[in-house]
């Protein structure tokens, strides 16, 4: 490798250093006070860059949201999703993301509470290529629910679930619990809306078929994940 070819690794890795720093900030912030409000100059003062730095790495207000919403996906990935994967397919998985989802409010993994929550209420309203990246994600996470859902079924373990469209209905309720949960529990700053949650989200399991004490690990926070 070459002179120049070390100089441009090491200027990409510091760009890519930074990129992630300012993205870090902008998920962060915009889950405080609005995925519409994220700017070039906001940011900059949040995460101490100078704006025409957030400019090259970002070139515009659209990319900078369309990278916010990426860099969220990818830390909602990592800490509702790729935990509860340590467990077998079926309902021992379905029971690990329902914790999962309620120990990602309640930790504040972004400070304002669910990113998606708020960006959807953000852009629910304003077409465009940001509101489709929202969209992608949460129907992301609704299908890989109900999919999961579908093999606890095939195994015998939700024999309430008969067709696609049960698991459909089920990861469609769950989010409903979901939303409230999140937006009651950061305006009240409690506690509370997290365990009604789990109680929710035991006795829908309960309904369409789980072993009880299967559905039970839902309402202790990480039992899930022993």
């Amino acid at each position: 490798m070459s002179g120049t070819d070390v100089a441009v690794d090491g200027r990409r890795a510091r760009g890519d250093a930074s990129r992630r720093v300012v993205l870090g900030h902008a998920v962060d912030l915009a889950s405080i006070e609005g995925l519409d409000q994220l700017s070039i100059g906001r940011i900059a003062i949040a995460a101490s860059v100078s704006k025409s730095s957030i400019a090259t790495l970002f070139g515009s207000k659209e990319k900078l949201q369309l990278a916010a919403v990426e860099a969220a996906r990818e830390r909602y990935f990592a800490t509702v999703i790729a935990p509860a994967r340590e467990k077998p397919r079926g309902l021992t998985r379905v029971v690990a993301l329902l914790d999962r989802v309620v120990a990602y409010s309640h930790d504040r993994v972004f400070p304002g509470g669910c990113f998606f929550s708020a960006a959807a209420a953000d852009f629910h309203a304003k077409p465009g290529v940001v509101r489709d990246a929202i969209t992608a994600q949460l129907d992301d996470w609704l299908g890989y629910l109900a999919v999961q859902v579908r093999y606890a079924a095939e195994a015998g373990e939700l024999v309430g679930i008969v067709g696609a469209d049960d698991a459909d209905q089920f990861a469609f309720e769950v989010q409903g619990v979901f939303e409230w949960m999140n937006q009651l529990a950061v305006i009240r700053d409690s506690d509370e809306p997290y365990v009604r949650a789990r109680r929710a989200f035991r006795a829908r399991l309960v309904a369409i078929g789980a072993d009880p004490a299967v559905a039970d690990l839902v309402l202790e926070p990480g039992a899930a994940m022993r």
